[in-house]
């Protein structure tokens, strides 16, 4: 099993461990401390050494971030954590707030006593955060300081080691390109914007662009390490020596060095005496590593990551593998989608039971080396916290007349899937149809969309929401994020979401398409299938070629759900035809005691 299921965190974190940090603040003469949700990385999923966000507060989600001052402290975190951090962080040491309302730059603003000293970990912070945070400080009149030591890390005496997993070759029949050509696609790109290097900080470019993986993330195929490209194509890996085994000098050549992780300070300052211009993404890249580059005498200039949209557009290769994972993991949940229609409707079967189920069946191909995120296997009103984790002491009975949500996703060598599908424990009530039936008709609208050259995901979005909004509904999420392969399964800078986002949908780019509706206290619904961006076509009669989306997830959407009324004869066509797809796909892949159970989950209606 790749998942566990013992909590993580509990609420006495904060009565626990606030004094101990507030103790180490006192020693570095501190007011207040801004802990973020992030590793030195930028990761969304980090290791456990990084988890400070948790240690002092005890919220676990994915996204956050805290400030703790000497009387007061506050947590932040966006709508999909709403209702999981007032259970996880006691109230008594924690005020919550909404990230995306009010940040922690603009807080600051607001409540920072002037000349309070604020420190911050610049290994933590992105340049383009600490430019926000001194913006506020000169604002407001207070001292924002770069601190040597995280008074967490001097606080947490138990803190577990980083992880030190080999780092391993992706194989080109999976990668579909060549190190070399990457690494020369993204030297033509330093060269126009005049940069004779780029810093390379997060892992996923850094993955990509050596074709290595690693494992020193849970759920996300990562090493951790940092990069250096020069113009001419040749590259410095820091990487700990303990994650280099005796192929990948070989693998990656000699135009690679490879160097400690501790050697990138040295690096930078190199540069610096040289007066480099160097290519540097203020989002991701440390603020500390900008500031040691500025001291040396390089010229910085800001450069959103060269990787980042390369990797994104996935090329046929990458394509080919993520739908032949797709098909793989398509039996699996299909499978399971069947146990939870025969062996889960006796009421006793509980989440921690259902999310082991649908491991245990994946791990059946011999193919999955990792789940994507841990399982959210929420059954009734845990259905309606979107981003829940089970554990032993939330885990709850699916029970009847109730629904159960389950949000998954696995990681192959060849792709990485994400999937979300409702199952009804009994008869579900009327108002559980419409507002299935009502995301459904948004999904529908997503799936088959065409828009031309230049659309965003942002322009995207309300299409999915107008069968909720209708009904005066609505969800605090997202309706679509980028798909990695074989890596994260959030990956940018593509998305669908309300937020602006200025990049443009492009082909061979992976989404995910999750409209959703909760109902706290009762339950949850999202329909999740990852789609795919196709090639821009001419439109029949039309003057303008027009990109859409190909669904590569396959898996029956719960038709004792829908209500055929609420939907349109095109709605009704698509959800006929994508079933016919699947029961002609994953048929010769399941098993013969479900094909009666399978021919019926996707009949036509």
């Amino acid at each position: 099993m790749f998942q566990t299921f013992e909590p993580v965190s509990d609420r006495s974190f904060a009565r626990k461990h606030l004094p101990l940090l507030r103790a180490e603040m006192k020693k570095q003469g501190l007011d207040g401390f801004i802990i973020p949700h992030d590793d030195e990385y930028q990761n969304e999923y980090i290791p456990e050494y990084a988890e400070r966000l948790m240690w002092v507060s005890g919220f676990s989600g994915s996204a956050g971030a805290a400030i703790v001052m000497t009387d007061a402290a506050v947590i932040f975190t966006d709508g999909r954590y709403t209702l999981q951090v007032r259970q996880q962080v006691d109230s008594e040491f924690f005020d919550y707030a909404d990230m995306t309302a009010t940040p922690v730059d603009a807080w600051l603003s607001d409540n920072a006593a002037r000349g309070a000293t604020i420190g911050y970990d610049p290994m933590l912070h992105t340049s383009a955060g600490v430019r926000r945070l001194r913006a506020a400080a000169n604002a407001a009149g207070f001292t924002l300081v770069a601190l040597l030591e995280n008074p967490v890390d001097c606080a947490w005496k138990d803190q577990p080691a980083a992880p030190l997993t080999p780092a391993r070759p992706h194989d080109l029949k999976y990668a579909g390109r060549s190190s070399i050509e990457k690494r020369r696609e993204i030297a033509a790109a330093l060269q126009k914007a005049g940069a004779d290097a780029a810093l390379i900080t997060a892992p996923p470019s850094i993955a990509w662009l050596f074709n290595i993986r690693g494992q020193d993330v849970a759920r996300s195929p990562l090493p951790l390490a940092r990069a250096l490209i020069n113009k001419d194509g040749t590259a410095s890996l820091f990487i700990a020596p303990e994650k280099v085994g005796n192929e990948l000098p070989e693998f990656l050549g000699d135009d690679v060095d490879i160097r400690a992780e501790t050697d990138v300070a040295a690096a930078l300052e190199k540069l610096g005496t040289q007066g480099a211009r160097v290519a540097v993404d203020p989002a991701l890249a440390p603020s500390k590593y900008v500031d040691d580059l500025k001291q040396a005498g390089a010229k910085v200039i800001d450069l959103a990551d060269p990787c980042a949209l390369p990797r994104a557009t996935k090329n046929e290769t990458e394509i080919a593998g993520t739908r032949a994972a797709h098909i793989r993991d398509g039996a699996a949940v299909t499978q399971f989608l069947h146990w939870l229609d025969t062996e889960a409707q006796s009421g006793e079967i509980d989440e921690i039971a259902a999310a082991s189920q649908l491991e245990e069946i994946r791990a059946g191909s011999g193919e999955l080396r990792d789940l994507s995120f841990d399982s959210i296997s929420g059954a009734g009103p845990n259905g309606a916290i979107v981003h829940y984790r089970v554990s032993t002491e939330s885990n709850r009975k699916l029970k009847k007349g109730e629904l159960f949500l389950i949000d998954s996703g696995a990681q192959y060598q060849d792709g990485t899937t994400d999937i979300t599908r409702v199952a009804n424990i009994g008869e579900p009530t009327q108002e559980m149809r419409d507002r299935f039936t009502r995301v459904l008709k948004g999904h529908i609208a997503l799936a088959t969309m065409r828009f031309p050259k230049g659309t965003t995901g942002h322009q995207l979005d309300a299409i999915a929401r107008k069968p909720l909004w209708d009904a005066g509904l609505d969800y605090d999420h997202g309706t679509g994020h980028g798909v990695g392969s074989f890596l994260g399964v959030h990956e940018g800078p593509q998305r669908i979401a309300a937020a602006p986002n200025a990049q443009a949908l492009l082909p061979g780019m992976i989404l995910s398409n999750e409209p959703g509706y909760y109902k706290a206290g009762e339950f949850g619904i999202r329909i999740e299938n990852l789609i795919v961006v196709t090639q821009p076509k001419p439109a029949p009669g039309g003057e303008r070629e027009m990109m859409a989306f190909e669904t590569i997830t396959l898996a029956p959407i719960n038709l004792n759900l829908v209500d055929p009324v609420l939907l349109s004869e095109n709605e009704r066509h698509w959800l006929n035809d994508y079933h016919a797809r699947v029961r002609e796909t994953l048929r010769p892949l399941l098993p013969a005691d479900i094909q009666d159970w399978f021919a019926n989950a996707t009949r036509a209606i």
